[in-house]
């Protein structure tokens, strides 16, 4: 049976989850492995083969190991038509490495000082993938699937992290360090990843969210400054200008974009804990995506952008189609076609179910009068405005808001 679409499924999940998977025969030598970026750091160099490090590789086993850098593999071999049939997952890191381990590291394998900064933003960039972590779920289904048995054995290699997995030239320990080789992959890597981010966001791919995830942990911030917390939030004011560049670029308009942006801004200055920033760097993400996948408009034509701008802009004036196309120097008549082909929706439609949202987020997040706050829906009429709004929401305004914060009256 031919299982390479299983497997290209799989490893295409995992690299969209930043984890690297290679497939390499028994004879391939071990450097395949081993990350480019790490390489030019630490001058890498090994004589190692596959079968050499792991021994006779068994089918339905999978072989658990790591290297004397701390760094985490899974390897399987797999029943697929092809000479490569060894599959390597990683590296990982099973929890953030601490700053002294780097260092012992380092002095350990006598690399020169002048890596050891390398190295250690190296290591933030590695994903981590704690032992509960659901990725295991996905590459246990994936040995059940391919294996085609419930039940498969686990071999741990070296559980002290004593196999000597990556011996270094000799020469790479002292001051041959070619820095500028190494800054410009990892300059490389971390701009890559952030265009992958900002292309996310401008796309509205919220479920991208948990892909992503593994880049976003306590070790990714440089230590550019001395105090921890200022060095975390500066990190996360240059991903809100990243975040906010990627919505404009979705297509969302610079109104809803600075309504956002402030937000953060003060919620990025109000935090006082390094391990909440990256918690905040993630709900920015989906903030950011949820913002364009609602409000992005760049499908639209010039003029039905201009309407809808103009809607958004002040949901509490006093719209009418024949005000829109005014000011657009146009017929009502052809802005009202134009809108419903494109949308789907009248004008009024739209301007009715944009003041009915502004009135659910007023409900839901202050004390405002129900009189008050169909003034700020633009509505004047109360008794029009609970009519229109128990229609689309089943309830009305009230109810609504006593369902939704119970003990608390109006």
């Amino acid at each position: 049976m031919n299982y390479e679409c299983e497997l290209n499924f799989f490893c295409e999940t995992l690299k969209k989850c930043h984890i690297h998977t290679a497939m390499l025969s028994p004879q391939d030598n071990v450097e395949a492995i081993v990350d480019s970026r790490l390489s030019s750091i630490v001058g890498l160099k090994s004589e190692l083969t596959v079968q050499g490090m792991v021994g006779n590789i068994e089918s339905h086993t999978k072989y658990k190991l790591g290297d004397e850098f701390r760094l985490q593999y899974i390897c399987m071999r797999l029943p697929v038509l092809r000479e490569r049939n060894v599959l390597f997952i990683g590296p990982y890191l099973s929890s953030p490495l601490p700053s002294k381990e780097i260092l012992e590291i380092c002095e350990d394998r006598g690399i020169a000082p002048a890596a050891q900064k390398m190295l250690t933003e190296y290591y933030a960039s590695v994903p981590i993938i704690s032992e509960d972590d659901r990725i295991w779920v996905l590459v246990d289904t994936f040995c059940e699937r391919i294996w085609q048995t419930p039940s498969f054995a686990i071999v741990e290699l070296n559980q002290s992290y004593g196999l000597p997995l990556l011996p270094i030239d000799s020469a790479s320990k002292g001051e041959s360090f070619d820095e500028i080789a190494a800054h410009i992959k990892m300059m490389e890597a971390r701009y890559s990843f952030e265009n992958e981010l900002m292309r996310t966001v401008s796309l509205g791919q919220q479920h991208k969210e948990n892909l992503l995830s593994v880049a976003f942990n306590d070790q990714i911030f440089e230590k550019r400054i001395p105090d921890p917390i200022r060095n975390a939030k500066n990190y996360c004011i240059i991903m809100n200008t990243l975040l906010r560049k990627a919505a404009e670029q979705g297509g969302v308009h610079p109104i809803h974009i600075d309504r956002i942006s402030s937000k953060y801004a003060k919620k990025i200055e109000l935090t006082s804990d390094t391990k909440l920033i990256s918690a905040l760097m993630r709900e920015m993400f989906s903030a950011y995506c949820r913002l364009v996948y609602k409000h992005s408009i760049k499908q639209y034509s010039p003029i039905v952008q201009k309407t809808i701008l103009l809607i958004d802009a002040d949901i509490s004036a006093e719209l009418s189609l024949n005000q829109l196309a005014k000011n657009q120097e146009i017929s009502a008549g052809y802005l009202s076609t134009i809108f419903k082909k494109e949308t789907g929706k009248t004008v009024s439609e739209y301007i009715q179910d944009k003041r009915i949202d502004h009135a659910v987020y007023l409900l839901n997040t202050t004390h405002l009068q129900i009189q008050t706050v169909a003034l700020h829906c633009g509505i004047m009429d109360v008794q029009y405005f609970s009519k229109i709004f128990k229609k689309k929401m089943g309830k009305t305004p009230r109810e609504y808001r006593e369902d939704a914060r119970p003990g608390r009256t109006v």
